[in-house]
């Protein structure tokens, strides 16, 4: 959970449970800060490993135990540190999910949508082979399903809004915006339909003869379906839709450079100190002291058990995170240093969710959940963690690269291009390779593709 959705669970789980209180004494943050040059940094698992049984904590006379209380947060009571003044999209993934829970009321069915719709990316697409998600449910979820199953329930998440939302390409995401728009007393719409579905490839390239000569239609006809078609979203992910809100970005963690020397600290706003109610603890000593043990103070006593299982299961939750999320930004600072001392996305070594999984020892499935909804603030900006990840490349000298610097050269060569005469893809990879990036034609184009660049014969002005 991003800090602002953290707090929102955590004032639910103390509005549910009321073994679980909030703490009044003085918090101490030295936990919440890592000094990368410090070599300490992983003493963490030791004291995680221990076994707490919840009988033992309230029947202790004190509030002396680890599990009592738990202290995390940096302090954010000074005026002058509010929300970031920066605005970006809650995750659509929760407007998804809203409807989810209104469409699928079998617990299975809804896990798996659950899943699909925790695959798509920030722009709306599934690109994610369902054959992949059903390995990944077998191995990480013990849920064992088929892509046909899986096939079933993306078709009604298809259906979802905003329109064109799990598609996995650009002709399906059209297409599905059309059928949405489709009353069946559309001339114009059932022939964009056509068009997308049976002439894609001409359109993308703008080959309009062939079109009207392929579906004989006129000029007039193909005018009127192109005007439904570039009404569409190619992006519904990126929709401003009224349906999902706007948020400030509460950056997640602060990393700071002082001579050379890098420290991390994490964000957890406001967030209280935590432990079990003596309350509660009272009442089991009473039931301890009790000479008759009735029905109605067992059943109750059950009850407060539960409750305190439940709390326990919070704070140590919650532990579980702040450790999460320090070790990787850890991880990806140490990686990432000579980008957190310039800022320079040159700087950027190529690394990949495996990377940093296999460095803090956890599985890339939590890696991935926290490198989508994380934000760091350092000397340059604020950053989404993803910003950081990019793939590998080699240069003539069989230094390793990250592609970011490759898309950073493509896109400064396309800008400056002449648009009478736009590069090609393959003047564009004879200019990488005068550079020393040795580079395939077809890598080109995928890079030049992420950029969201047209090929050079669509960049052409007359």
């Amino acid at each position: 959970m991003s800090t602002l959705d953290f707090e929102e669970k955590l004032d639910e789980e103390l509005l549910d449970n009321p073994a679980l209180e909030k703490s009044d004494t003085e918090m101490d943050y030295s936990d919440n800060t890592i000094d990368l040059n410090d070599s300490k940094s992983d003493d963490w698992d030791s004291e995680y490993q221990h076994d707490i049984d919840v009988d033992e904590i309230m029947r202790a006379s004190g509030n002396d135990d680890e599990y009592s209380t738990f202290t995390m947060g940096e302090d954010y009571s000074n005026e002058d540190q509010k929300e970031m003044p920066m605005a970006a999209q809650s995750s659509f993934q929760e407007f998804l999910l809203e409807q989810a829970r209104a469409t699928f009321f079998d617990e299975t069915d809804f896990m798996l949508a659950f899943h699909l719709i925790n695959s798509i990316e920030e722009d709306g697409y599934l690109r994610r082979e369902l054959r992949s998600i059903v390995n990944d449910l077998a191995f990480n979820e013990n849920i064992q399903t088929t892509e046909d199953k899986l096939e079933r329930i993306l078709i009604k998440i298809q259906n979802f809004d905003p329109p064109g939302i799990g598609a996995r390409d650009l002709q399906e995401c059209l297409l599905l915006q059309l059928y949405k728009k489709d009353y069946g007393d559309s001339e114009s719409i059932t022939l964009a339909e056509k068009i997308i579905s049976e002439q894609m490839e001409a359109f993308s390239k703008k080959h309009y003869d062939k079109i009207t000569k392929s579906l004989k239609i006129t000029d007039e006809q193909l005018r009127s379906a192109i005007s439904e078609i570039i009404r569409l979203n190619p992006k519904p992910g990126e929709s401003s839709s009224g349906s999902v809100k706007t948020q400030y970005i509460v950056p997640d963690f602060t990393v700071v450079a002082d001579d050379g020397i890098l420290t991390v600290t994490l964000n957890s706003r406001n967030a209280p100190e935590l432990k079990l109610s003596a309350a509660y603890s009272d009442t089991l000593k009473t039931y301890e002291e009790a000479n008759v043990k009735d029905q109605q103070l067992k059943d109750a006593v059950q009850y407060i058990k539960q409750k305190l299982d439940g709390a326990r299961w919070f704070i140590d939750s919650v532990k579980q995170r702040h450790h999460t999320l320090l070790s990787t930004m850890e991880a990806i600072v140490k990686r990432q240093r000579e980008f957190f001392l310039e800022g320079d996305d040159t700087y950027l070594k190529p690394m990949i969710l495996k990377d940093i999984a296999t460095e803090v020892g956890l599985d890339i499935s939590t890696i991935s959940r926290v490198a989508n909804s994380k934000y760091v603030e350092t000397d340059f900006g604020i950053f989404p963690l993803k910003h950081f990840f990019s793939e590998g490349l080699s240069n003539e000298d069989g230094e390793e690269i990250s592609n970011r610097e490759i898309k950073k050269i493509l896109e400064n060569a396309i800008n400056a291009e002449n648009k009478a005469k736009p590069l090609t893809d393959e003047a564009l990879m004879e200019l990488l390779k005068e550079k020393g990036y040795i580079i395939a034609r077809r890598t080109v184009a995928k890079y030049r593709e992420q950029l969201n660049i047209p090929v050079a014969r669509l960049r052409k002005l007359l």
